[in-house]
């Protein structure tokens, strides 16, 4: 009886055991176990020279590991985050380069990630489906522009020699210019529906905001419009003064239009 208890509670056991032993031997081996650093460094850059983003992070990940505490393990860091931004994972990115920043403030590829922060935000910001269908940036949330330029200022600052410096210097000009186009964007907006305060607003903030931006203009423009439709007329009269004192050379009241068509970034 007491034999005939234990035969049929070894059955579960060995049960588990098969189940244990199986899920074992389905196991992916480890291809890299025994390489060195450097062949899963090499490894992981044949990869992304190949496009293969997504292999390129695994490999980069088991080198952070196995390669912690050495100047290789940062460079992978920083490899990742660029991997993950090439394979359209902006979150990811970004979270990789906020951890190097945070774990190194003294590398010196320092100025690189700040570089690379910025460029993130910068093309997530642009989007894909923005130059798919030709929206501009003004046209989009600004949330990740500003984030972009915080990082590139921060990389101009501190490091006005670095290489990467004068490409950041350009983008900083043109997210200025792209959220003052924002603000006259969304006042634009406003007065097409006749909220006329609400479009005011919006035309004063990228006047005092983002002074000497090309938009600068049409929020003037926007401002005397609302401030009339208001029955404001001192303050419709001040803003046409300044508006043909800055701009004395308009022509027939309007000034030229900005061609947007190949701005310099879309070739990066």
């Amino acid at each position: 009886m007491l034999r005939s208890r234990l035969s049929r509670a070894a059955v579960p056991a060995l049960c588990l055991v098969g189940l244990v032993l199986g899920a074992c031997s389905t196991t992916t081996a480890d291809r890299t176990s025994g390489w060195t650093p450097s062949k899963i460094y090499a490894e992981a850059r044949d990869e992304m020279a190949a496009g293969a983003y997504d292999k390129a992070v695994v490999l980069l990940e088991k080198l952070e590991g196995r390669a912690a505490g050495t100047p290789l393990a940062q460079q992978a860091q920083l490899d990742k985050a660029y991997a993950h931004y090439k394979a359209a994972e902006p979150a990811q990115a970004l979270a990789t380069l906020d951890r190097f920043i945070k774990l190194h403030p003294a590398s010196p590829a320092l100025d690189y990630a700040l570089y690379l922060k910025g460029l993130v935000n910068f093309n997530d910001d642009l989007g894909l489906f923005s130059q798919i269908i030709g929206q501009d940036l003004a046209e989009r949330d600004q949330r990740a522009a500003k984030e972009s330029f915080e990082s590139f200022r921060e990389l101009v600052t501190r490091f006005p020699q670095s290489s990467y410096t004068p490409d950041a210097t350009q983008r900083m000009a043109y997210i200025v210019n792209a959220l003052a186009d924002y603000e006259v964007h969304v006042a634009r907006y406003y007065f097409s529906r006749g909220a006329f305060v609400a479009a005011a607003n919006r035309a004063q903030a990228a006047l005092s905001d983002y002074s000497g931006a090309p938009a600068a203009e049409e929020a003037l423009v926007i401002l005397i419009q609302s401030y009339d439709a208001l029955g404001m007329d001192r303050l419709r009269d001040d803003a046409k003064r300044i508006l043909d004192r800055t701009y004395p050379n308009r022509i027939n009241g309007r000034g030229g239009v900005r061609s947007r068509s190949n701005p310099w970034w879309r070739f990066w």
